[in-house]
């Protein structure tokens, strides 16, 4: 159980459960334990692995986590369920420290038209969803879901009750993104004010953005007692995300005159887990993302760039070394050999399920370093992430080509293969991409409807590998497929491909929390 203190603030990170929860975010055993690790080397506090009712692979995924990290508390989600609570109790039992987070809505809107519930029913729920989470740990943490709407009065009642039956931590969480920093700073001042026994508990808050102000919202409950947040990496998460955990951390660390706080988190890896979460669940940052974008430490003023030339803090209230900008120097090249690949992998968290796995990668690798001069860590994660979407290949792209002039309709040849057999297809579009998309339907038929086309740059310089993001959905099924080469065509290929895989493989769920 973490301990009350008045001068740390403790990070959850949500990353691998509410991030999760973003349309076609879903993500298998591996990728979980991948996120995992690199959470545990930037020093999060709490890691919510999922939702371990939610499916067998949730449970699965949950309980692989709980059995590699040591360093952090791993915690599952549970809706005030008996079956809810036992599976997360089953799944964090092999942690070195682990929690239980139950939930049940404590709003009018919620009690009555998604739970049917009266008031001392939802208490009575809360009650006997902690003491059975009591039964597998002592760190027990209680949320009540959709605090933000919920009745004052109410919400002292149940946090009492739940603070007696023996939970440890209480979060109110913004559930829908309604509040503004002021009214909600002042719901947690009141709630820790007219608990009884406020005192014996942290306090927590998780609040949404679909405002915008989800970090404000936050920082406001922290200035009014609350030294839990939890928050995601990149801001990931359902409908406009969660509150950032990159942008909690550095407005806590760079206004610690107001704060007065202190977290265990390395800010250095900062950008390195920013990267690998988007790459593994195919969402890019936006380029003028705070802390972690790529141009959050960009000048383009004439003036701007004069003051930071004379003097760093004119225009920078932070470092872009301090954050882990600069961390990604030249690693390999293609002169490396597979002891120093083996190493630079290991550095990384990363591991492989076999040596033929690794040897892929080698070859991958090597084939990359023939068409690019400089390789970052950036394209080693990508080469990991490539790789991992050969392990259950329906789909796997043989050869292709595409041609494109002005004036003339773009075309694309695709050879694949399906379960061993080679199928090959022309076809025309808009661009080399549309073309080559439109080559692949010709052959597998997908019915498929695509909501999403991203590219984005993995490293600097016109030799770049290009990741490409394809987001697809059929029968209510969204998957996101992702791609890297330095021919962005061909990534785009690699990307339409593994989304396909994906659907064809079912291991992705409709939702996390179906």
């Amino acid at each position: 159980m973490p301990e009350i203190t008045k001068d740390k603030l403790i990070i959850f990170d949500t990353t691998l459960r509410d991030g999760e929860q973003s349309p076609g975010a879903s993500m298998t055993r591996e990728m979980k334990i991948r996120i995992a690790r690199q959470l545990e080397k930037l020093g999060v506090d709490i890691i919510e692995a999922g939702f371990a009712a939610a499916s067998p692979g949730d449970f699965a995924a949950v309980k692989a986590v709980a059995e590699t990290i040591k360093g952090s508390t791993v915690c599952s989600l549970a809706r005030a369920i008996e079956n809810d609570v036992r599976r997360a109790g089953e799944a964090i039992q092999p942690a070195k420290s682990g929690r239980i987070h139950t939930f049940i809505a404590t709003s009018p809107i919620h009690m009555q038209h998604k739970l049917r519930m009266n008031e001392d029913q939802v208490v009575e729920h809360a009650v006997r969803a902690v003491k059975l989470a009591l039964e597998y740990t002592d760190d027990v943490e209680f949320s009540a879901e959709d605090a933000v709407r919920s009745d004052m009065d109410f919400l002292v009642r149940v946090f009492d009750a739940v603070i007696k039956a023996g939970a440890t931590t209480l979060n109110v969480p913004d559930t829908v993104g309604y509040s503004i920093p002021a009214a909600w700073g002042e719901r947690i001042r009141q709630l820790i004010a007219r608990v009884p026994d406020s005192h014996k508990v942290i306090w927590s808050t998780h609040c949404h953005n679909d405002l915008g102000l989800a970090v404000a919202n936050s920082l406001s409950a922290v200035m009014n007692g609350a030294r839990q947040i939890e928050c995601t990496i990149n801001g990931l998460g359902e409908r406009a995300g969660n509150a950032s955990l990159e942008e909690v951390v550095m407005a806590v660390k760079t206004r610690r005159d107001i704060f007065n706080l202190d977290t265990r988190i390395d800010t250095t890896q900062i950008v390195p887990t920013s990267k690998l979460v988007s790459s593994i669940t195919g969402y890019p940052v936006q380029p003028n993302k705070a802390i972690v974008g790529a141009n959050a430490f960009a000048h383009e003023s004439g003036i701007h760039q004069d003051g930071v030339i004379k003097h760093r803090e004119t225009y920078e209230i932070m470092r872009a070394e301090d954050v882990g900008w600069n961390a990604n120097k030249l690693s390999l090249g293609k002169l490396s050999g597979r002891n120093a690949l083996r190493q630079r992998f290991t550095a990384l968290n990363i591991e492989f399920r076999s040596e033929e796995a690794f040897n892929a990668t080698f070859q991958r690798f090597k084939e990359l370093a023939d068409r690019k001069n400089e390789i970052f860590d950036e394209d080693l994660q990508a080469l990991v992430s490539d790789e991992a979407a050969q392990v259950s290949e329906h789909y796997r792209l043989v050869a292709m080509g595409a041609h494109s002039e002005t004036g003339a309709m773009p075309v694309a040849r695709v050879v694949m293969n399906i379960d061993g057999k080679e199928h090959h297809a022309d076809g025309q579009g808009g661009g080399p991409v549309d073309a080559t998309f439109k080559a692949i339907e010709q052959i597998v038929h997908s019915g498929t409807e695509l909501q999403l086309f991203s590219v984005n740059n993995i490293t600097s310089g016109t030799d770049a590998q290009g990741e490409v993001t394809v987001r697809l959905s059929k029968g209510g099924r969204i998957v996101n497929g992702q791609g890297a080469d330095t021919d962005i065509v061909v990534a785009s290929a690699k990307a339409y491909l593994n989304a396909l895989n994906k659907l064809h493989s079912k291991l992705e769920r409709a939702h996390p929390q179906v």
